[in-house]
């Protein structure tokens, strides 16, 4: 009599449904709290004492218009998704179909791994392998803490390689406006010079702002400005940081804060005047402009085993009393 082969073991699955962006690390230090997902290892939002600081999204939708995104190894957008390095010709995925670009790099969309999780901070990792269009290995990493001030967030990227790669980062967080009409956003950018974008948002060229509508040094209420503009020639502050802000009647003033390792910013009013999910003003911190892979303007080369990292964060402030902005309550 022969014997019975065991009928195979079937998998599992836990009954649980998945969240569209993985899992959730909320993070807290007295009146913050921030969380922050496993898809992209992006910023799905940011309170004070419960009122939101950042135009995020929610536990159970998908992230839209790259809210908190990470923007790595390249922001913004490369034509064509073609470039040459070092003598080879590359063709990356148009992930902007109707534009014909690649867009916000290849880790958006990623599984990132939970690396270290206290109440107050969160490290998230990458590993970033080639694949069509990339031949370079890189170890991300992602350092998310909330102090007295609000969220301080520090990137990293190592290259695990054997060759020279070419490197930036950008970050695509919303700052809040509530239901303040765009009209009526005051705006500061402390930038001098504005790249012009043509249609498909790549460069044409720098231009000053100086006499133009987007001289937004001092600040000023947006009126009939729109913005999806890269600003550059940044204005620093003693500490070596230049701080954008936007302030609202209903949220307050914020501010986007940022280091030496950020020439370039991107200020963006599309999802407000478009209707596009909780309004808020995108103002991204960048390394690089759009088509940095060709221009070579700001590029990072990170050769084997060096590493690239920037700081950047997002501060409530208040106001003096008798300042024309609103007040933080």
């Amino acid at each position: 009599m022969s014997a019975v082969s065991p009928e195979p073991a079937r998998p599992s699955f836990a009954a649980a449904s998945a969240a569209p962006t993985g899992q959730q690390w909320t993070i807290g230090r007295g009146p913050f709290e921030a969380t922050v997902v496993e898809v992209g290892g992006g910023l799905r939002s940011l309170t004070l004492a419960g009122a939101p600081l950042v135009a995020g999204y929610g536990p159970d939708e998908r992230c839209q218009s790259g809210r908190g995104q990470q923007l790595m190894p390249w922001p913004n957008r490369i034509r064509d998704g073609r470039y040459t390095w070092e003598g080879k010709a590359h063709q990356l995925p148009l992930t902007e179909v109707a534009k014909a670009n690649a867009s916000h790099g290849l880790v958006r969309w990623a599984i990132w791994e939970l690396i270290e999780l206290e109440p107050d901070f969160v490290t998230v990792g990458y590993r970033l392998y080639p694949q069509p269009g990339w031949d370079h290995p890189l170890d991300l990493r992602t350092t998310y803490v909330l102090d007295e001030s609000g969220l301080v967030v520090t990137a990293a990227a190592r290259n695990v390689g054997s060759s020279p790669a070419p490197f930036g980062y950008g970050a695509h967080p919303y700052l809040a406006i509530g239901s303040t009409p765009l009209h009526d956003v005051w705006v500061k950018v402390p930038a001098a010079t504005w790249l012009r974008t043509d249609e498909r948002g790549l460069p044409v060229g720098p231009e000053s702002v100086e006499g133009a509508a987007l001289d937004l040094r001092q600040g000023r209420a947006l009126g009939g400005t729109t913005l999806d503009t890269p600003f550059t020639d940044v204005q620093r502050d003693d500490d070596g940081m230049w701080r954008c802000e936007v302030a609202t009647d209903t949220v307050g003033r914020l501010v986007l804060w940022a280091d030496a390792a950020f020439p370039w910013l991107q200020v963006f009013t599309g999802v407000v005047e478009k209707g596009l999910g909780e309004p808020g003003i995108a103002v991204e911190p960048m390394t690089c402009p759009p088509e940095a892979f060709n221009s070579g303007e700001s590029l990072v080369t990170l050769g084997p085993g060096e590493e690239w990292t920037g700081t950047w964060g997002i501060s409530p402030v208040r106001d003096d009393p008798g300042a024309s902005r609103p007040l933080i309550g």
